[in-house]
């Protein structure tokens, strides 16, 4: 499996890891953010509010269709819901 380019940005409070174990530790976050990043966990933490239909869009397939097309409608909002 191809690993995505991605820079993260990782602060260590100890000084004490060496280059090998820095890199062990970027390839276990990155092996966690490939499984935690899919579209299903988008549709868990996000939903849809569309204010033009006074609707809210918490459907997969749905939301798929809103995400993947170029220009969203106006008044049509993605909200986290943290």
């Amino acid at each position: 499996m191809k690993m995505p380019n991605r820079d993260l940005l990782v602060l260590v409070k100890d000084n004490h890891l060496s280059e090998k174990a820095m890199e062990n530790e970027l390839e276990q976050l990155n092996q966690l953010l490939l499984h935690f990043e899919t579209f299903e966990n988008f549709c868990i933490a996000h939903e849809v509010f569309d204010m033009n239909k006074f609707k809210r869009l918490r459907d997969v397939k749905l939301m798929r269709k809103l995400v993947n097309q170029k220009e969203i409608e106006p008044f049509v909002f993605i909200c986290n819901m943290n």
